[in-house]
Order: C-alpha cells, then structure tokens, then sequence
C-alpha cells in the first residue's frame, strides 16, 4: 500500500481542525503575543478566521491574521484553553506552512543553514568527533538512537557532553544527525515546501528504523515539536520518540548514582513555557547534583529561543528575556543555566557583556559525574573579537576537515553565521559559495 504523503497528512489534520474550530477566540484571547503584534484591536474571532480561510482555501496569510500566526513563538498556552480540543499551535504551525507555499522570506533557508552548521562545526572538531556528529552511521541493531538534529551541531560540546552522560549511564546508541538527517521542519514550515519535507522526514524515519531502537531520543526541540506533535500519526514506527532529558529522568536513579563530584552552585534555570515538561525535567535533574542549589526557574514564552521560537515575537521576547536577566544578576545566583543550544549561544553572549556565567545542564551533569566539560568555543570566540584573528587560528582544523576558505571572505562572513541570520533571511552570501 502507497504511504500517505506528507502534504495529504497535512490537508487532512487542516481540515480536522477547519471543522472542528468554532473561531470562538479564546485561543487569541491567552496569547502572550497578541499585545506585541500590533493586533490587540482585531476581534478574536476576525484572526482566528483569517487562519482557517487559508488552511481551508490555501494562499497566503494576510492583516492581522498573518501578524499574529507569524509571531506565534509556539509556548502552546492555547492549548489546553481550546473548548473544542484544537490545538491551535498546530493550527498556526499548519497555516505558516501553507502560507509559505505561495511567498517565504527565507529562501533557501535549508542550503544556508546546512552551510552555516557545517561550517561552524568543522571549526570546531577534529574529523573522528565531526564525523560521530554529521556522519551516519552503519546501521546495526541498538535500543537508543540519540538524534541531535540539526542546528544543533552549531555547539558540539553540549551534544558530546549529552553522550558523556548516556556513557555513564551504561546506555548502548548510535548517534545520528545533521542536515542529511534533518526533521523537515525548515522544508515545510519555513520554505512551504511540503513535498520536500515529505521526503526529508520519511528518509529520516527511515534511518531510525534502520537501527530497530526501542527509543530515539531528541536533543532539539524543534525536532520534538515537528514529528512528536505537528506531525503525530504521520508514520507507524516501531520506536518511542521521546526527549533527552525525558530519557535521563527516567534513568535518574542509576544517574544519581554515578555522581562523584559536588557541583557547589546556587543557579537559576532558563526554561520555556512551550516544552515546561522539559524544563521540569531539568530542574529534576539537577535537584540530585551535589552541591546545587536552584534558585528558581526564569520562564520565558516559547518554547525555545531563535527563529522558531522566542524570536518570533520580539517584543514579548525582549520583555522575558529582562526578567531573566535582572533575576540572574542578583547577588545570590553564581550562574544562569541553559537547556537547549539555541538558548545557550543567546545566554551565553549576554556573559560576555558582563552578566553572570553561562552554563548548560550538561556541564553541570558531567562535572557531577567527575569529568571535565568541554569547551565552549564559541563563547570564548566572541569574546575574543578579532575575526581574522579567529579565521588564522582554526584555518588548521578547517583544512583537516577539507575545507579551504578564502580567509578574507571567511572573516567578512562569520558574523552573520555565528547569529544565524539566515533565519531572518540572510547570509546570502554562504549560500552563494560553492
């Protein structure tokens, strides 16, 4: 039997929801974001049906309606709000993907963004630790897949710290990866590409199955947001997919018994409300390091930091984002704590301007279990400055990885890859390099 396309998969949750939604706007009506979309004044209901005449009609999100679905920053308090069981972050996340179809912002976003990883990554590793990252595997029978996803890559050391911890724990996987291991989130949702996403998701699907693993566990939570929910019941797997830190909770006795090392830290938690599971899970985690203290979560909207998430709305993510800041700087907090990657290169610059130290989950869980963390190029990179200077010193590592840059284009480059701009529509000019 012929598998359903991801388009049809898409058509059909649409008209799910289509017949389903009431336009009663009670989903507006608790959205964070609606006072700093310019949209507070329209009906609820005006915006909501904006919504549903494109994934009933198709075409392109327009008024009110497109300012709102394009800030959604996905923190899912609609959800549980809906009276009729929508869940109206798929519906948005639905509509931004067909809207895509007829005018995208970020063209070619997928070939500047598997560029700029690729490129950032390869400063970064030697060839054996690169290739364990965006090489696949051969495939062999194994319960756990870690699967880092993508943008991910952009900051290896949080990932290897993240295998450091499965080591410990006794945990037989493979890890797979990269843009030729990508969810098809950027396909579908940024370029309206649904046919691309199609095949991208099921080549994907396919490699974990390869594997026969009892569970692939997520390090990115856009991938947990684009096949653990947008595109839930798209394929039967013979897999649990579930989040990392899902995984280590689970597993937390045998964790907390391999701790060696007190970690003496008073810390404040950076989570999001989109994934607050996640965060909970985080803070659990830490709650059985020796030493730690947690002072408190700093919640912000979204359910994770950049393009996807925070950044969508940037009003609402500039006031959070204060709170956190003004809540880490007090006296009795030694260190802000980050979840996932996208957040820590944003946490991490605001270090560099004088606020208190950056830390991820993951260093603190392997300095809990003896080892020493890796470090965090890019932090220190930034701090430096200098990027000429940056481009001579990793010229090395580059040209063991096969890559040899022109170092002037390389230098006026890597401001613009180190901030991603290519979610904003830029870094045309990594794109244009062959």
């Amino acid at each position: 039997m012929t598998e359903q396309r991801l388009s049809d998969f898409m058509a059909d949750a649409a008209a799910d929801i289509t017949a389903a939604c009431t336009s009663c706007g009670t989903c507006v009506e608790v959205c964070p974001v609606v006072p700093h979309a310019g949209v507070a004044d329209i009906a609820p209901a005006t915006l909501v049906g904006g919504v549903l005449d494109v994934l009933h009609d198709g075409g392109a999100l327009t008024g009110g309606s497109a300012a709102w679905a394009h800030q959604c920053d996905g923190c899912g308090r609609c959800i549980p709000a809906c009276p009729e069981g929508v869940n109206p972050r798929t519906m948005l996340m639905l509509a931004n993907s067909v809207s895509a179809e007829t005018h995208t912002e970020t063209p070619q976003l997928f070939r500047r963004m598997s560029r700029a990883i690729r490129l950032m990554a390869a400063m970064q590793l030697a060839p054996n630790d690169l290739d364990r990252l965006l090489r696949p595997p051969a495939a062999r029978e194994v319960p756990v897949v870690f699967y880092v996803g993508c943008n991910a890559v952009r900051t290896p050391h949080l990932l290897f710290h993240a295998m450091y911890v499965l080591d410990a724990i006794d945990v037989d996987y493979e890890v797979l990866g990269g843009p030729a291991a990508c969810c098809g989130i950027v396909h579908t949702k940024w370029q309206g590409e649904a046919a691309a996403g199609g095949r991208v998701t099921d080549g994907t699907l396919r490699r974990f199955g390869d594997f026969e693993p009892e569970t692939v566990l997520s390090w990115c939570p856009s991938c947990n947001l684009h096949i653990g929910e947008t595109l839930e019941g798209y394929r039967d797997t013979g897999f649990a997919f579930e989040h990392i830190t899902d995984y280590m909770v689970e597993h937390e006795a045998r964790l907390r018994a391999r701790y060696t090392a007190e970690v003496p830290l008073r810390v404040l938690l950076h989570a999001h409300d989109g994934m607050s599971d996640l965060g909970r899970n985080v803070a659990r985690l830490l709650g059985n390091v020796p030493g730690l203290e947690i002072a408190g979560i700093a919640w912000e909207s979204g359910y994770t930091c950049g393009g996807s998430g925070a950044d969508r709305s940037p009003g609402l993510k500039a006031e959070r984002r204060q709170a956190t800041l003004d809540w880490a700087a007090r006296p009795e907090i030694d260190a802000l704590v980050s979840l996932y990657h996208g957040c820590h290169i944003q946490l991490a610059a605001t270090a560099e301007d004088g606020g208190k130290p950056v830390m991820n989950f993951t260093d603190i869980l392997v300095r809990a279990l003896g080892g020493e963390p890796r470090e965090d190029a890019l932090q220190g990179w930034r701090m430096a400055g200098d990027w000429r200077a940056l481009v001579d010193e990793t010229a090395p590592m580059l040209q063991r990885n096969g890559m040899d840059l022109d170092p002037d284009w390389l230098a006026e480059v890597l401001p613009d890859v180190f901030a991603a701009r290519e979610f904003a529509g830029g870094l045309e000019a990594i794109d244009r390099r062959r």
